[in-house]
């Protein structure tokens, strides 16, 4: 299988100024994932795993090493190196990123999020409606919240619009922040059932748990990290 993303010698560093101290959050990861894997990073809080992901989404800023990702538009690209604009294609139209918090813009309903999400992949208005009222009543939001604004939402609420709204652009590589953290087991099923439809659609997934039961029979392969290194071998998961 191709490489879409290879990770080379990912170091990052934090200042914590008032403190005068310098947290060393990740030190020289190497990482290589295939099309239509779902690899998973496991560790305590604090290992480095969130930054991980940070740093491909490109939310971190990325000091050392590289990160290679086979784009469809821009071909072999360094996201470390990437300009503001080509990341702000990638992360409209390739890559989608499913963290614990919901940060969207205000004013904006639940259905219009799910709808704006969809028809920046190419899809018509009227598709976008149909879909977008799919995936809200897929994650069982309430349809009395749909034409409501996310900021009234419950925690669980907003986690579950966010993953509606990142599923539903199908994404080529779609990153995982704690998908479950905060939902019951009705809305893990119903968030499993859709990461299992986007493998088969050829989505590759990068994700980090807590939840292992949750990783069984997703994941093709596994990697704890420790103190910013990962442990020597990646499991298969069988």
């Amino acid at each position: 299988m191709k490489s879409i993303l290879t990770i080379e010698n990912l170091s990052k560093s934090f200042t914590l100024h008032n403190l005068n101290k310098h947290i060393r959050a990740l030190d020289r990861i190497d990482l290589d994932v295939k099309e239509g894997e779902f690899v998973g990073i496991t560790g305590k809080s604090g290992s480095g795993k969130s930054t991980i992901l940070k740093s491909i989404y490109r939310t971190y800023a990325i000091k050392g090493g590289d990160i290679w990702y086979a784009s469809k538009k821009f071909d072999r690209i360094n996201l470390a190196e990437a300009s503001e604009r080509q990341i702000v294609y990638l992360r409209k139209h390739e890559i989608g990123c499913v963290s614990q918090f919901l940060n969207v813009m205000p004013r904006t309903t639940a259905r219009e999020l799910v709808e704006q999400a969809i028809a920046e992949m190419g899809s018509s208005e009227d598709a976008a409606m149909r879909e977008a009222e799919k995936m809200l009543a897929h994650f069982e939001l309430d349809e009395e919240l749909w034409d409501s604004y996310p900021a009234t939402f419950s925690g669980g609420e907003k986690l579950r619009l966010n993953i509606a709204i990142a599923m539903a652009k199908r994404p080529r590589l779609l990153l995982l922040d704690e998908p479950t953290a905060s939902l019951d087991n009705s809305s893990k099923i119903k968030v499993k059932i859709l990461i299992e439809q986007l493998m088969k659609e050829g989505t590759t997934m990068l994700g980090i748990f807590h939840d292992l039961e949750f990783m069984k029979n997703l994941c093709t392969r596994e990697y704890r990290i420790q103190d910013g290194k990962f442990l020597p071998g990646g499991n298969v998961v069988s």
